[in-house]
């Protein structure tokens, strides 16, 4: 029987789960005793089916509500993900996605040409953490610039990089692209230093981290690669931008009508 043809539940039952803020036993409660009563349930199968409902509901909004504070950029999963295309080998491929390194507060960097698939990797691998319960937390170095203007004029800049850890995982894309303002250098080392040893910092950039000199002061690049590699996995992409290729083979757009 469905939801919609169940008979409803009576006005105080449903008043005592609003009450008790059960809304997903509330929402298929009606569903749930049609059948148990037509199929001669046992007391014990109505609760555990009831109860199943509102932990599975539960866990399908904190998904979406983890999903959306991460605030990633494209919503890319391992589903897309094509493992034979990437220069990175397989066994690292597949021992970065048990994210274990995520659970010992290691480092990633994912450095190489535009288009070899950093940020996509990066992106499932947010993905992948925030399904298995995960807090992640998505920048650019811009928006870490910004953070650390906003919170400079009230000396809370301290307490906004702590905020920021509370994710288990944040990642800091496309490093390298553009020039390195003095904010968002400075708001690269204070994110890094703070959560050294204590939370993973995942980045991607077109250069290796030795070369961090040449976005920003060598004093301040200095400190930021030091704390960032003591404990963490470098891969290199190389080989030709996926995008690049698939736009001259006429696979990025579809035919107009």
């Amino acid at each position: 029987m469905s939801a919609a043809s169940a008979p409803p539940l009576p006005a105080d039952l449903e008043d005592l789960l609003r009450r008790l803020r059960l809304p997903h036993i509330r929402r298929h409660a009606p569903e749930v005793v049609a059948t148990a009563k037509a199929q001669r349930w046992e007391p014990a199968e109505v609760l555990k089916a009831l109860f199943a409902e509102e932990v599975a509901g539960r866990e399908r909004s904190a998904l979406a509500t983890r999903r959306a504070a991460a605030g990633f950029p494209t919503g890319k999963t391992f589903d897309a993900w094509q493992p034979e295309a990437s220069s990175i080998p397989a066994p690292t491929q597949q021992a970065l996605r048990t994210l274990e390194w995520v659970h010992r507060r290691e480092n990633l960097v994912v450095c190489g040409p535009s288009g070899t698939g950093k940020t996509f990797l990066l992106e499932a691998l947010g993905q992948q953490a925030v399904e298995q319960g995960l807090k992640v937390a998505w920048f650019t170095l811009e928006d870490l610039g910004v953070l650390l203007r906003r919170h400079r004029a009230d000396d809370t800049v301290s307490k906004a990089i702590t905020r920021v850890l509370r994710a288990d995982v944040v990642v800091v894309d496309d490093i390298g692209l553009l020039p390195v303002a003095a904010d968002a250098a400075e708001g690269l080392y204070r994110l890094v230093d703070a959560a050294y040893e204590k939370r993973s910092v995942a980045i991607s950039s077109n250069l290796h981290p030795s070369g961090f000199d040449e976005l920003m002061p060598q004093t301040l690049a200095t400190a930021t690669v030091d704390r960032l590699l003591h404990h963490a996995h470098v891969c290199q992409t190389s080989g030709d931008s996926v995008r690049l290729t698939q736009a001259l083979a006429g696979q990025g757009v579809s035919p107009l009508a």
